[in-house]
């Protein structure tokens, strides 16, 4: 499978992680292992084979326009086809700036996004399929996301706040002075964590949890370091903590996981 990332322009930069594109020469049978990432995406199925999940034996055609919200639990998501697939990933904060609906609902679910972006989606889709390159690609997504950006754009007076507790979450003692933190912004704790949650559809504590899974699991995937190592770096309480949280996001325990089973883990080590 071939994995591409691109840039946004600079207007969406603030708000777009990246483009990706995921391309198969073949239909290929993918069993992928998703974990937590603290981050939710649009993809967009451009292939000629529609994407097809395989539940209970039986391969079941799935949304060609599909809407990741904030995993959290581990899943297994099995597909066949050949895959030519266009993806937005926004940052952990910042999907909410182009819904109306309660980001936090998208969590632990593969939505088709027709159901919440209608008629402008479909033709979106479709122009999608016609374009001749990339470039045109994320020109017509860009002026989409624009469009609904500005549609709901009563979000951005918030948006500031939340990019400075997203920056705020990065210190160690963020959680010991959490009421001094609140208190600077002029807000209780419990409006600080509401207005994250609104935002990322993660609580400041789950997030935090998830930003160390992500910096441990590439870790233990490298394998070049020991689990008490790992724990160390990234800033568990000890090694039991550690595995703790690693089997709650996984399923499995450090020393039993196997970096191949997923596709984000296996485009990372191969760059």
């Amino acid at each position: 499978m071939r994995y591409t990332e691109y840039s946004p322009g600079s207007f969406l930069k603030d708000y777009v992680q990246c483009y990706f594109v995921c391309e198969t020469d073949t239909a290929v049978f993918t069993e992928d292992k998703v974990f937590a990432t603290g981050f939710i995406e649009i993809m967009f199925n451009l292939g000629d084979d529609g994407p097809q999940q395989l539940i209970n034996g039986d391969f079941i055609k799935q949304p060609d326009i599909q809407l990741w919200g904030q995993t959290i639990q581990p899943f297994t998501f099995t597909s066949f086809g050949k895959h030519a697939m266009f993806g937005i990933r926004f940052f952990t904060h910042t999907a909410a700036c182009f819904f109306n609906e309660r980001i936090a609902e998208f969590n632990d679910q593969v939505i088709d996004f027709k159901d919440i972006g209608g008629k402008e989606t479909v033709l979106l889709h479709s122009k999608l399929l016609e374009a001749g390159s990339t470039g045109e690609r994320i020109g017509l997504v860009e002026a989409f996301l624009l469009k609904r950006l500005f549609r709901f754009e009563d979000k951005f007076n918030r948006l500031k706040l939340v990019n400075s507790i997203m920056h705020d979450l990065t210190k160690d003692d963020f959680f010991e002075n959490i009421n001094s933190v609140s208190s600077r912004y002029g807000i209780s704790s419990r409006y600080l964590q509401t207005i994250f949650l609104n935002y990322s559809g993660l609580t400041p504590n789950l997030f935090s949890k998830i930003a160390r899974f992500q910096k441990s699991v590439h870790l233990v995937a490298g394998k070049h370091a020991s689990l008490t190592t790992i724990a160390h770096q990234c800033g568990y309480f000890d090694q039991s903590h550690f595995i703790k949280d690693f089997k709650f996001f996984t399923g499995s325990i450090p020393s039993q996981f196997s970096p191949e089973s997923s596709t984000d883990l296996f485009v990372a080590l191969k760059n």
